[in-house]
């Protein structure tokens, strides 16, 4: 549901901004200029593709099509193998409600991504890992062929435990960490917090725990998902037993064959540990306790080998640590005291930055990745008199016309 009213909403607002999406845009000019009906025209792209991952296939399918479909484009979506039953469904539905000659599916695994990829596109939209978000880099290089990564990353969690609700705090990053088992490239991967507050926080998450699940995340009254397959599964479990931290919550495992474990709370987990290799994308959470401040807290995470994450989150109520995040770290998204409703905000570009990906989507932004600014100008005749000095032979009158604008007073500071 939470996919596809996304979907839903994007497409309404989408139809309802048509008008002033696409209208030409009229640009501010010097006065001298004024006459040349400056305009920016937004052109669609073209022929674009949409390689969609497994584990929200209905929105990352759909969500960037809106934006392709809006800005005139046709286009076709590559959607995983891994999603079989959703890409199957894709495949059936659009040749009902989309016109089969612009819009179409295209299912396989890595021969028909990896024939796609050879192909000439006029935009790439790839959602996924980073591993194969080089290989798809590389593969538009080629064509210089203009591409929107969507990656993903370890996304830190600063929990500044003397200045923010620790019971609140506790309870949306929990909501946040078990969406979709943990399978998610915004799930929050591991959280910093000062050591003295470090108790009270699991306490905390004790609490929202037992609230959550009352007879276990593994329960028949449990609403806990499974793992994609059994290689992901298998990777989460290694780097869950190979932990040097204290498992505090949960650590169960289902039953064989089930994939399924439970959402799992470490503490004391140190920067080298198994835990902090790679990005997670499962429902355990690593807390490190730190000894300094905030500014050990920064250090850590603009030094982490996985590079820029998709998105920090701190939870505090102090505004000086805000500014100190917004100014000293870097990101794809920034939030403040709750995690995973940025997405809710289409008015903002969703997307990342360094190794958690380039451009961004929803809303109009969307609509921009699938356009090419096409700028416009028209001189008249009638400017002639202005621009006539330009042509040779030149005149001291025309140059120092045209120097003018090198020989100007510098502002002072």
């Amino acid at each position: 549901m939470a996919e596809l009213g996304a979907v839903v909403q994007a497409a309404l607002n989408a139809a309802d901004k048509l008008e002033e999406w696409t209208r030409p845009e009229k640009v501010e000019v010097e006065e001298w200029r004024k006459n040349w009906d400056t305009t920016v025209y937004r052109k669609a792209k073209g022929i674009v593709c949409i390689i969609s991952p497994w584990n929200y296939p209905c929105a990352l399918s759909l969500l960037p099509l809106v934006g392709a479909i809006v800005a005139g484009c046709a286009a076709a979506i590559k959607p995983s193998e891994l999603s079989s039953c959703t890409s199957t469904l894709l495949a059936t539905l659009f040749p009902q409600y989309l016109d089969p000659s612009s819009y179409s599916i295209i299912n396989g695994s890595i021969p028909e991504t990896t024939k796609i990829l050879s192909l000439k596109w006029n935009h790439i939209f790839f959602a996924g890992g980073i591993k194969v978000g080089r290989v798809v880099a590389e593969a538009a290089a080629k064509w210089v062929c203009p591409l929107t990564l969507e990656l993903g990353g370890k996304s830190p969690v600063w929990v500044d435990g003397g200045n923010t609700e620790l019971d609140i705090a506790a309870r949306r990053i929990l909501w946040g960490k078990q969406q979709n088992t943990g399978q998610l490239c915004v799930s929050p991967d591991y959280v910093l917090i000062p050591r003295f507050h470090q108790e009270a926080f699991i306490a905390a998450l004790a609490k929202a725990y037992k609230s959550f699940w009352p007879d276990g995340p593994l329960a028949p009254s449990s609403d806990i998902g499974k793992i994609v397959n059994e290689a992901h599964y298998s990777r989460i479990v290694d780097v869950l037993k190979r932990t040097k931290g204290e498992v505090v919550l949960g650590g169960k495992f289902g039953g064989e064959g089930e994939r399924r474990l439970e959402v799992t709370v470490v503490k004391d987990v140190g920067l080298g540990h198994s835990l902090m290799e790679d990005e997670i994308f499962g429902p355990v959470l690593p807390i490190i306790p730190i000894d300094g401040d905030v500014d050990e807290a920064l250090s850590i995470i603009n030094n982490r080998p996985t590079g820029v994450p998709l998105v920090i989150y701190i939870f505090s109520e102090n505004e000086k640590t805000k500014e100190k995040f917004v100014n000293e770290t870097d990101s794809g998204t920034f939030v403040m005291d709750d995690t995973f409703q940025q997405l809710a905000g289409h008015e903002m570009p969703f997307g990342g930055h360094g190794e958690s990906g380039y451009g961004g989507y929803l809303g109009i932004h969307s609509f921009d990745t699938f356009t090419h600014q096409r700028s416009f100008i028209n001189v008249p005749f009638a400017a002639e008199s202005v621009l006539g000095g330009r042509y040779p032979p030149y005149s001291e009158q025309a140059y120092a016309f045209f120097s003018g604008s090198v020989n100007v007073r510098i502002p002072e500071v």
